[in-house]
């Protein structure tokens, strides 16, 4: 009993991981139907930046705000260089958004190299003990800190007037702009959002797995699978399939083999495609955000 609440606690905290990148794919998806395979790389960004910058010895706090900085305008160049092609198919722009991936894992290489790369942790080195099962702070820093993102994203689409514009123009474009509401910046700001989430997920990430110019692949795939587990389009479906995903992976890693847990994103995809296409949540009324 203690060694699974042991992999839970473990599941948990990666699935948050997951979580914040698969809401950085469902706020894009809602808010110009494109699916971003760069977010991902958003995710490296953020690592990478943040430990560079505490290379060049700036402190902690100035080099996360500096790397969140950072990873936003990158969102802004991809949103830019979509803008550019918006007259162009759906597929069309997918391919556009892995081209850009790759070509952001080839600049972090010039840039950074290609080494792993870990800092501290932003709390110290300690942990608590949860019947008889440790829980470092780090790992309750994700939990806390993603679970505010969540809660704030809610809020600020719920009750500001930026966010229920973001709303606003997702549902209905034409609508949005005889309300007045500038779209163009709408969209800039729904992809400068979610790399800002994606980036905070690397930063957190690092002191506990390190990261390098090409952990953005696979952190950006198991956040896609989150998406669509959950519901593509459905935030809260978003959370629960990071969080589903990333508990099933830490049972499986533990009661089985270590060497299968990147398997189980894929195979519960599969079966979600074959069995519940619209997401577990697929039945509810998505609101896109």
């Amino acid at each position: 009993m203690i060694e699974l609440f042991a992999y839970l606690l473990s599941g948990v905290t990666v699935g948050f991981i997951y979580t914040l990148v698969g809401l950085g794919f469902t706020v894009i998806y809602n808010s110009s139907g494109i699916i971003n395979f760069s977010q991902g790389e958003f995710v490296m960004a953020g690592g990478m930046s943040t430990v560079f910058l505490l290379y060049a010895g700036l402190p902690l706090g100035v080099a996360f705000v500096l790397a969140i900085l950072i990873t936003s305008m990158i969102g802004i160049v991809l949103y830019k260089l979509i803008s550019l092609s918006r007259d162009s198919s759906p597929i069309s722009l997918i391919i556009l958004t892995l081209g850009f991936a790759i070509f952001l894992r080839g600049l972090a290489q010039v840039i950074f190299d290609k080494q792993l790369h870990t800092m501290p942790s932003f709390v110290g080195d300690g942990a608590f003990e949860i019947f008889d099962t440790t829980l470092t702070y780090q790992a309750l820093l994700i939990m806390v800190v993603a679970s505010a993102i969540v809660v704030l994203l809610y809020l600020f689409f719920k009750k500001t007037k930026t966010g229920q514009a973001m709303v606003a123009a997702s549902n209905n474009v034409d609508a949005a702009k005889l309300m007045g509401i500038n779209i163009k910046k709408i969209l800039m700001l729904n992809f400068a959002i979610s790399a800002v989430i994606a980036s905070i997920g690397g930063i957190l990430l690092t002191p506990i797995t390190s990261t390098n110019y090409e952990v953005g692949i696979m952190l950006g795939l198991k956040g896609f699978c989150a998406a669509i587990i959950g519901g593509l389009g459905n935030p809260f479906g978003a959370v629960a399939g990071g969080l589903i995903l990333g508990v099933l992976e830490s049972l499986v890693a533990g009661y089985v083999s270590s060497e299968y847990k990147d398997a189980v994103a894929f195979v519960v995809l599969l079966a979600i495609l074959f069995f519940m296409p619209g997401g577990i949540f697929g039945n509810l009324k998505s609101q896109r955000v």
